[in-house]
């Protein structure tokens, strides 16, 4: 999961330049998730994929998603992995490996370097709320799309751990401006200016935290919350623990995704 306060493209750039971040904050969704699926894991079994099929990622991150799902892989007639960054775009590559059907790109939602019509399906997990140009970005998507393509894009919901954070550290002002560009409260109206329809899917899930100092390493990597790299570590350790119950720590999570297809009305 991608959170912080900014959407502007230095900043992301800056965030998801290389992976050591990311896998940082990755790891700690997969030890303390108390929905044992894996988040990973629902998105995927919420996507319809067919032998042959054409699909685009963007914000492909590590390539996580993808990794130990083989016999998915192969199923695709073309599978084409892009990202902002070129360092993610090394990382995947290196998870995923190289093959036939898999294509490794740089690439921006912003304007994107495809044909109209080329892809069955376009997946964005935990990115569109970063797009400088978000309306730009939704149109580019469906401009790629097929006529019956889908869309599936996963966020986050605007009542997460992040604002709860928040208030333990009284961030507040400019110290803090949590990213609602694209949420599950908002997500839906934004793609209905591009789509018929955005049917909403949610994953309920919590985080059951037992080693603080996981939750300080995660805190530190959001070059995107600055703020809380002013704080010593010992203070952030100790603000976190006045509110762990037996030295543990539950904070909630709100996660979901959209399906959306169709064309939208002019």
């Amino acid at each position: 999961m991608r959170i912080g306060s900014s959407n502007d493209s230095a900043a992301v750039k800056e965030q998801y330049k290389t992976s050591k971040g990311l896998n940082t904050r990755i790891s700690l969704h997969e030890k303390y998730s108390t929905n044992k699926q894996g988040y990973g894991n629902w998105i995927v079994s919420n996507y319809d994929i067919f032998a042959g099929m054409k699909v685009l990622e963007l914000g492909c991150g590590t390539g996580s998603l993808w990794m130990g799902r083989d016999d998915i892989l192969d199923r695709f007639g073309q599978l084409v992995l892009t990202d902002l960054s070129e360092g993610m775009i090394k990382t995947a590559r290196e998870n995923i490996g190289n093959r036939n059907n898999i294509e490794y790109r740089v690439a921006d939602i912003q304007d994107l370097p495809f044909a109209d019509k080329a892809f069955d399906m376009v997946i964005a997990n935990s990115m569109l709320y970063h797009v400088p140009d978000l309306p730009k970005g939704i149109n580019e998507v469906r401009r790629v799309l097929k006529d019956d393509g889908v869309f599936c894009c996963a966020t986050l919901g605007e009542n997460n751990f992040i604002e709860e954070l928040a208030e333990w550290f009284k961030l507040s002002g400019e110290s803090f401006k949590p990213n609602h560009n694209f949420t599950m409260q908002n997500g839906g109206e934004k793609l209905k200016t591009a789509f018929a329809e955005a049917e909403a899917r949610i994953y309920k899930d919590s985080l059951h935290i037992t080693d603080i100092d996981d939750l300080v390493d995660y805190l530190t990597s959001m070059t995107s919350l600055k703020v809380l790299s002013e704080f010593p570590v010992e203070k952030l350790k100790a603000i976190i623990t006045e509110h762990a119950v037996n030295g543990v720590v539950d904070l909630p999570k709100e996660y979901g995704m959209f399906i959306a297809r169709g064309y939208a009305r002019r």
